[in-house]
């Protein structure tokens, strides 16, 4: 018979060993389990790392999504784009949009002036250059009848306005020659615009190639054809080209240019502006090296007819424009846009008037960005120009001033709406910085002073559209013939474009300035206070 108590220990031994087999296993699984947790926190880390770095991608690619729209979107209505670089798209969109403002017309109307309208036409010339006589009339106008036996019954009258035709004089000019009797040197008398000599074009011919090429933006090959079919005269393409730079070279002998900057210098608002040009030869340094920048046009004027100037520039930069002169001493207001070059002046001005087209297009630019999100800016469109109308209104009705308390009610709108856009703005991510609304915003609260001046004094107007409209010249030049060959052209055309225009404000005809200029006794600008 087995001894109980042995088996008893041998199935406790068994239970034993089970339980340490039970407590490995254990140990093992709880380690295994500690590992897959570890394993399944790292996947979860890294996952969530992976979707950060994906959500942030995606929002750095939503940003520059809606920056691309904003660029594609910009067009001259908008922003700075200059309508003659404005891609394709956004003139058909304008297009459009003017389409489908426009109104219908009655399918009753008829083309051209309305029955009612004071048009334009020529009076009669109460003292005509010379009285011609028609010879009688023969046949009946409403039954073909003979006229020859009709009794008269008094005369109408009509009058021809026309230019006499123009034909090419050929003077002969015999030039005395007289011997010094004290030096032996012989001295030949002289005619204007004549060489001995030479056989030359007169100044008549010389100015009928500069308004061609000038005022016409016509290229000298074209201006030549279109001399001869004027005139009769087969002259060269070259000399087209050397009439203009002829031209420049009298006005730079007689100092216009300084007198046009002593002129402007006294006037009590400019304008001013820029605008890039195409030169196929650049500006070298000392060592042959082109000069570094783009080559631009700058114009300062008066904001009316008066003084229009033109000069070239190698770059826009801050040193190039310093360097014209022309604003050396101006202690008046200047109507600018906000580009940085220009406020290196606003030390000695008496103000400054930033170009509120430019203001109101970059406001529109924010607008589109998000209708509701950016509304504030539509109000501040809405604000500036409720302050124009009202200005204009206190001109018409020849008051100085607007009225106070609707001068602080506009600039409180202006004030809390130019806030409101750089609260919501201040922490809007954008993909390359600030968001373009809070730069707007921050620039509109700096540089209040510099929106505001045009409700204070109304000498000053409340865009740089006169600058804007001197500069269409030298685009419309540039867009006809493509491009300047130096900076000597450049200077040429500048220098002749600012002697025509600001002559025919002065009442002077261009050809009337042209032959003057070229025969020695030029108009030439005076200073106000002179």
């Amino acid at each position: 018979m087995a001894d109980p108590s042995a088996s008893l220990e041998s199935r406790v031994s068994a239970a034993e060993e089970r339980v340490g087999e039970l407590a490995e296993e254990n140990r093992r699984l709880a380690e295994t389990n500690s590992r897959l947790r570890r394993v399944i926190a790292d996947m979860a880390e890294r996952h969530e790392v992976e979707l950060s770095a994906q959500r942030a991608a995606r929002e750095r690619l939503e940003l520059q999504v809606a920056e691309l729209a904003r660029r594609v979107g910009m067009d001259s209505s908008n922003s700075s784009t200059p309508s003659s670089k404005e891609p394709l798209a956004a003139k058909e969109r304008r297009k459009a949009v003017r389409a489908a403002s426009q109104r219908v017309r009655s399918k009753d109307r008829k083309p051209g002036g309305q029955s009612g309208r004071d048009g334009a036409r020529l009076a009669p010339a109460e003292q005509p250059d010379r009285t011609e006589t028609a010879d009688q009339p023969d046949q009946c106008s409403s039954c073909q009848g003979d006229l020859s036996g009709g009794r008269d019954v008094g005369a109408g009258w009509a009058q021809v306005w026309d230019v006499l035709p123009a034909v090419l004089e050929r003077v002969h000019w015999v030039l005395p020659r007289r011997r010094c009797g004290c030096c032996g040197k012989v001295t030949t008398a002289g005619v204007p615009f004549a060489r001995p000599g030479c056989v030359t074009y007169g100044p008549n011919l010389n100015g009928a190639a500069v308004l061609l090429v000038s005022e016409g933006n016509v290229p000298v090959e074209r201006a030549a054809a279109l001399v001869d079919g004027l005139v009769g005269v087969a002259v060269s393409s070259g000399f087209v080209a050397r009439a203009n730079a002829r031209l420049a070279e009298r006005l730079a002998a007689v100092g216009f240019d300084a007198a046009m900057r002593a002129a402007l210098g006294a006037e009590p608002v400019l304008c001013a502006d820029e605008s890039p040009v195409n030169l196929w030869h650049k500006d070298t340094d000392a060592a042959g090296v082109d000069l570094a920048g783009s080559p631009h046009v700058v114009t300062v004027r008066t904001p009316g007819p008066g003084l229009v100037w033109y000069a070239p520039v190698h770059s826009r930069s801050s040193k190039a424009l310093h360097d014209l002169g022309v604003l050396d001493g101006f202690t008046g207001y200047l109507v600018r846009d906000d580009y940085s070059g220009w406020a290196q002046f606003d030390a000695q001005l008496k103000g400054v008037q930033q170009c509120l087209a430019h203001m109101v297009r970059h406001l529109q630019g924010v607008w589109d960005l998000h209708h509701d999100e950016q509304r504030w800016a539509r109000r501040v469109q809405d604000t500036l120009r409720e302050a124009h109308a009202a200005v204009l209104a206190a001109i018409t009705a020849e008051a100085d001033q607007l009225d106070p308390d609707l001068l602080e009610s506009l600039r409180a709108r202006y004030d809390k709406d130019v806030e409101w856009g750089r609260i919501t703005n201040r922490c809007r991510d954008w993909h390359d910085g600030n968001h373009p609304g809070l730069k707007l915003a921050r620039r509109l609260a700096d540089k209040a002073g510099q929106v505001w001046l045009f409700t204070t004094n109304f000498a000053v107007p409340w865009t740089n559209n006169p600058a804007e409209q001197a500069l269409r010249g030298p685009k419309r030049h540039q867009a006809v013939s493509g491009y300047w060959h130096t900076q000597t052209t450049l200077a040429a055309y500048c220098r002749v474009r600012s002697y025509l225009v600001s002559a025919r404000d002065h009442g002077v005809r261009a050809l009337e300035a042209i032959r003057t200029a070229l025969t020695g006794s030029p108009w030439l600008p005076v200073p106000a206070t002179a």
